[in-house]
């Protein structure tokens, strides 16, 4: 398994609001699956980010993953940033 790091960059859209409820849905199963470690909003930022952690085994599965998200499946996110991370202190470190 490794760690993936993914900021998402979300569009100015007024259905993010509608769609957060299953938005959160999915990533709560994700989390419940031991796939998902940590994911909430990036305050402050404009455009509006996000950041997850996953711990799964490549970039392909992050991006099935990713790709089966509401927010995603709507055409909400207008850019997601994917990079492996090797966390070496703190919680996340092995």
């Amino acid at each position: 398994m490794a760690f993936f790091a993914i900021t998402y960059t979300y569009a100015a859209d007024p259905r993010i609001d509608e769609l957060r409820p299953e938005h959160r849905a999915y990533l709560a199963a994700l989390a419940e699956q031991g796939l998902l470690k940590a994911s909430g909003p990036c305050p402050g930022t404009e455009p509006a980010q996000a950041l997850l952690v996953l711990d799964v085994d490549s970039r392909e599965v992050v991006e099935s993953l990713l790709a089966d998200d509401p927010f995603q499946s709507a055409g909400l996110v207008h850019q997601t940033d994917i990079v492996e991370w090797n966390p070496i202190i703190g919680v996340f470190a092995s």
